[in-house]
């Protein structure tokens, strides 16, 4: 695969297909940055090559479009003294530089179409990567708090999906059982016989509230008719 083609396929890749099967979308950023630093030394490079062969071309067909320049005014020189022979020698040289300055010619316009498109090629790559230098820091920072977000969440919430409030909610509903279970035992742990000295004493309770009421109606007005009544009902 060629320079060109490489550099098309960066230019053309799709960043966040490829931050959804990165593993780690940080370093993934960080990475294709390299691939592309990486590419435009390489693009930098052949651009410099091609540059010094179109140099080298351009050189080389003006030289030979200036031994084909000598070589007619000698072969015009050879007609003009009347020797026929060294003319057609010179021709013959002429000739031979004519051929071989029109391949480096056309050598020279392939070559320069060549560095003009690598020269494209490398103008695109270096903005491409000038853009994503630019965005790296803030596309970091969207990562990182994705990250966080999605790290607070899975705090948040159980392997299940279940909510942490969900969970201390059901740990205060075993509480509160355990509570009752409890209550229920120290019902059942009480004594008999303590229970029946409580009923007792609340029984002399009542007999004293009676007798306390009996002796307001003897004192209250016309009492002794209601003594009375009382000694005929005992």
């Amino acid at each position: 695969m060629g320079v060109i083609d490489r550099v098309a396929i960066i230019l053309k890749a799709n960043l966040n297909d490829l931050l959804d099967r990165a593993e780690d979308p940080e370093k993934m950023v960080r990475q294709l940055l390299t691939e592309m630093s990486g590419h435009l030394i390489q693009v930098r490079t052949q651009v410099a090559m091609a540059a010094a062969d179109e140099q080298k071309l351009r050189s080389r067909c003006r030289e030979n479009e200036a031994q084909t320049e000598s070589w007619q005014r000698r072969a015009e020189a050879a007609v003009a003294a009347g020797d026929d022979d060294l003319a057609r020698q010179a021709l013959s040289r002429h000739n031979t530089y004519a051929q071989l300055a029109e391949g480096f010619r056309e050598q020279l316009d392939k070559q320069t179409r060549q560095v003009t498109e690598l020269k494209e090629a490398l103008s695109q790559l270096q903005a491409q990567i000038h853009t994503a230098e630019a965005r790296r820091d803030l596309l970091v920072t969207r990562i990182r708090r994705a990250k966080a977000e999605m790290s607070i969440r899975q705090t948040m919430s159980g392997a299940n999906g279940t909510s942490l409030l969900s969970e201390f909610a059901r740990m205060e509903e075993r509480v509160e059982q355990g509570e009752n279970q409890a209550e229920a035992y120290r019902e059942l742990d009480k004594d008999t016989l303590e229970v029946k000295f409580q009923q007792l004493e609340e029984s002399d309770n009542l007999d004293r509230q009676l007798a306390a009421m009996k002796s307001r109606l003897l004192v209250a007005p016309g009492g002794q008719e209601a003594s009375d009544a009382v000694e005929q009902r005992r």
